[in-house]
């Protein structure tokens, strides 16, 4: 098969989406199929067809501790223009079979990539344009799961500007957590305990768009769990070695410990499955996913998100739940292909 791995674009998750695409590039070729990586960005200045023999760049498979400079990355295309498809991204993945979607983060996950493939007859991995965008959105998601009976820590949207800060961390209650609407990877995501700690969450916040979720706080155990083909995969615990599961706890190898399955009772893991699976069914989802959770003392499963495109890094969580049911990387890879031409042919 003829396969194009879509990563990098212009998100603050970039470098955790190329290191994602380097990964998935290598175990295709290893399966046999003839396989071109491109950052979507930055496109390519040669012959588009000469990315599929081109080697995968071993720089790129490293995630640094910080987020990417965005600024620096536009700098960097030289042909400059507002397109978010880079020179040669669209001719390439015309070329496919299939589109394999190795982004993460705005511009990626959104649906907008996913909108215009559609728009182009050009099938890809994951789910479709509009569930995409609305599990993008941590308000919308929420509003969604709510009412579907899944337990989900209060929250409120807020839209502000830098003059308006003051007067908000006023107001808002602690611990509470501060969260970009439609942000990845922990990015701008701050976990405030004392009132006095608001005001720099928000700039943080700020940052990312100003506009956010403010959500209750729930304290309790970090768990994931990943879905495949409509089935909840073995639940993955994370438990950081310091702080909250960040950025930086995601992507530094040994920065978190991982135990997958968790270790929970069989009762959790199902309550955890069910709950995945209802966000999952009801936000119109298909092939894969992965939804976070806390789970306090007592197993209430609180659910937090759901992410469409989960990463695939050599740190990252569905991979090793997958493999606790017997899915290697290249087979997993493999699968989310089928499943995904199957959901474009349905019309998912």
């Amino acid at each position: 098969m003829k396969i194009v791995v879509l990563a990098g674009g212009l998100s603050p998750e970039r470098n955790v989406s190329l290191s994602s695409g380097c990964k998935v590039c290598a175990a295709l070729r290893e399966r046999g199929h003839e396989t071109a990586l491109i950052d979507m960005y930055l496109g390519t200045g040669e012959e588009p067809a000469a990315l599929f023999a081109a080697p995968i760049p071993e720089e790129l498979t490293r995630i640094g501790r910080q987020a990417p400079d965005l600024e620096s990355v536009k700098a960097s295309r030289t042909e400059g223009g507002a397109s978010q498809f880079g020179p040669g991204v669209l001719d390439l993945c015309g070329m496919a079979d299939v589109v394999f979607l190795g982004l993460h983060g705005a511009c990626g996950e959104d649906g907008r990539v996913q909108a215009a493939l559609d728009l182009l007859g050009i099938p890809y991995t994951g789910a479709g344009h509009l569930g995409s965008a609305i599990a993008m959105d941590k308000d919308l998601t929420k509003r969604v799961a709510a009412p579907l009976g899944v337990r989900t820590p209060k929250w409120e949207l807020v839209q502000y500007t830098e003059e308006e800060i003051p007067a908000l961390a006023e107001r808002l209650d602690t611990p509470c957590v501060v969260k970009p609407v439609a942000s990845g990877s922990s990015i701008g995501v701050s976990v405030v305990r004392r009132g006095e700690d608001l005001p720099a969450a928000l700039r943080d916040g700020l940052s990312c768009g100003g506009v956010c979720v403010i959500e209750q706080y729930v304290a309790g155990r970090e768990i994931q769990v990943g879905i495949l083909e409509d089935k909840a995969l073995p639940s993955i615990e994370i438990v950081p070695k310091e702080g909250f599961y960040d950025y930086e706890n995601k992507y530094q190898p040994g920065a978190a410990e991982e135990f997958c399955p968790a270790p929970i009772p069989a009762e959790w893991e199902q309550r955890l499955g069910e709950a995945a699976l209802t966000v999952f069914r009801g936000l119109g989802l298909s092939v894969y996913a992965r939804a976070d959770f806390i789970v306090e003392e007592d197993g209430t499963p609180w659910f937090l998100e759901i992410n469409t495109l989960p990463g695939m890094t050599p740190t990252s969580l569905l991979p090793q739940e997958a493999a606790a049911v017997g899915i290697g990387y290249g087979e997993l890879c493999e699968r989310i292909i089928t499943a995904s031409l199957e959901a474009r042919k349905a019309g998912k």
